[in-house]
């Protein structure tokens, strides 16, 4: 029997006034606990179709969304094939996982599921490269890609871009929108702060600020 099944009986005819006064009491509050259950059900379950409405059409915060260029993080001194480490960039609230492939390719993620914004982990034991796995709705995405291979998500992983120095420090550099090349990442992330490094990437907007300069 469900909460908003329970009832309680009604009174015997023959019984005192004090027992149907009590009667009438346990009514009237089982009236009102069904109608406040009622209240709280309703409430939660808006709250979460809101919730989720807002992460699947982009309300919230989404990894990368930033067009300025972020400070370079150090992400650990060193990674060896197959391992990986979990960190906060390009600001303290968006966490992100960089991982080394077998083939000793560096790749970084943000570790949000694109789906509902849950943790998303790395699972290195999982087919020939390991894989990205969200808990959460069973979301799987490609580990050298971050293209989804399973589940709901709807969008690929946005990635970090990383680099490793001479000394074997690996460092998280840039941040690319779900579904941008690193390249387009970039160029809208360093062409006004860094037109050096746009132009060596081919970025269209620095090269005919180059070409502005030489005419003038």
């Amino acid at each position: 029997m469900s909460v908003t099944d329970q009832s309680p009986a009604a009174p015997d005819p023959g019984a005192d006034p004090a027992q149907t006064a009590l009667h009438d009491r346990i009514a009237a509050d089982s009236l009102s606990t069904r109608r406040d259950y009622l209240r709280i059900v309703a409430t939660v379950s808006g709250g979460l179709a809101v919730g989720g409405l807002a992460v699947a059409g982009g309300v919230l915060h989404r990894h990368g969304d930033s067009d300025g260029p972020p400070e370079a993080k150090r992400v650990a001194p060193v990674l060896a094939r197959g391992e990986s480490m979990a960190f906060r960039f390009p600001g303290e609230d968006d966490r992100a996982v960089a991982v080394r492939l077998k083939d000793g390719t560096l790749v970084g993620y943000s570790a949000v599921c694109t789906h509902l914004a849950c943790g998303v982990l790395w699972r290195e034991d999982r087919g020939t490269e390991g894989e990205l796995y969200c808990p959460c709705h069973e979301g799987v995405f490609d580990a050298r890609t971050g293209e989804v291979t399973a589940g709901p998500p709807p969008r690929p992983l946005p990635k970090v871009l990383l680099v490793e120095r001479a000394d074997g420090s690996v460092w998280a550099v840039a941040t690319a929108r779900s579904g941008e090349s690193a390249k387009d990442a970039v160029c809208r992330q360093f062409a006004d702060k860094r037109p050096d490094m746009a132009a060596r990437m081919g970025c269209p907007a620095a090269n005919a600020k180059s070409a502005q300069r030489e005419r003038t």
